[in-house]
């Protein structure tokens, strides 16, 4: 009586997503023309957990114009660097004083791109460096070389806690979204890498208004209704060190309690190993300069960029409603069922 009732269970929870895209799941993500006011915003997207890429919402942002790399190395736009011998040696001149490219930042260093990811049977992740946003630039222009793929990362607003001459480039907050939201954000994060630099599959508790100020991003995402398709395991938590050598080691974290974490790669997915992920759909899109990725929480999201592509998003805290108890309910019931 129980295993047919368990059955019923993993049938039910198979046919769920399939019913879930055909309600509300779009087949590709939708563009807008301009930003939504308040209104549309919360009607149309927060409240049915849908992903669109906004147009023309940074069009205002003197950041989408000034952010080039001479910009964050000296303070200069791109304009400048075309100018004499003399404008060279002005720039010398320049690195004496105080600039952004002077600023430390915090870097994750990873030997493969992948920060915070599965390998082998450790969730690892990155070695952390404080390095001058210039030597990071360097790396990126190929004017010097550093071990492993640098990623400027770090998720807990470091845009004004550590690059804040930054801020009067762009906005501190999304007006629109933080009427729609009736709060402010949570974090404002800085994000700058190599075209190896990639986020493994994951969901975040935060509705994710993400700016891509130059270059692209590349962004796989699930639906949470696809949860009974995407495989967790519990990985002991391991840190990437970086030797005197330039190599990698992992050192595990032993204070730490083991972490649920999704071990496939959706770009070269092991199906023989996870065959329920052959029923889930992902939807693809490319975030290009200028564009605003609206990105719902819970959503699952594997995300690449263009080499040097420089980003900015804004985290604002979910809800923790009846939307969010339901998908609690349906990942415990993927639990139970065994389809994990």
């Amino acid at each position: 009586m129980a295993e047919a009732a368990l059955d019923a269970v993993r049938r039910e929870l198979r046919e769920f997503p399939a019913a879930a895209r055909e309600l509300s799941v779009p087949l590709a993500v939708p563009y807008l023309d301009e930003p939504p006011t308040p209104l549309h915003f919360y009607r149309d997207w927060v409240c049915p957990n849908r992903p669109c890429i906004i147009r023309n919402a940074l069009q205002h942002w003197p950041a989408l114009q000034k952010w080039s790399f001479p910009y964050l190395r000296w303070g200069l736009p791109w304009g400048v660097l075309g100018g004499t011998l003399w404008y060279l040696g002005r720039l010398k001149v320049l690195s004496s004083r105080a600039t952004v490219g002077s600023t430390e930042v915090s870097v994750a260093v990873t030997p493969d791109g992948y920060a915070d990811a599965v390998r082998g049977n450790r969730f690892v992740m990155p070695a952390e460096r404080r390095l001058p946003l210039s030597c990071v630039l360097d790396v990126l222009e190929g004017q010097a070389q550093h071990p492993g793929v640098l990623y400027v990362q770090k998720q807990c607003s470091n845009l004004p806690t550590e690059l804040p001459q930054l801020l009067s480039d762009l906005e501190p907050h999304v007006p629109w979204a933080s009427e729609a939201l009736g709060k402010m954000p949570d974090a404002v994060n800085f994000w700058l890498g190599e075209a190896a630099a990639v986020t493994s599959l994951h969901k975040d508790h935060y509705e994710n208004l993400y700016c891509v100020v130059s270059g692209e991003k590349r962004f796989l995402l699930h639906p949470p209704s696809d949860r009974p398709f995407i495989p967790y395991e519990l990985y002991t938590p391991a840190t990437y060190q970086l030797t005197q050598e330039g190599s990698f080691k992992m050192v595990d974290e032993e204070a730490m309690e083991k972490v649920p974490w999704i071990p496939l790669d959706p770009l070269a997915p092991d199906l023989a190993r996870y065959p329920n992920y052959s029923q889930a759909r992902a939807l693809c899109c490319t975030v290009q300069a200028g564009e605003m990725l609206y990105l719902p929480a819970l959503w699952f999201h594997h995300v690449q960029q263009s080499h040097g592509c420089i980003a900015v998003n804004y985290w604002y805290d979910m809800e923790y409603d009846l939307k969010y108890s339901y998908f609690q309910l349906l990942d415990s019931l993927t639990k139970a069922s065994g389809l994990d």
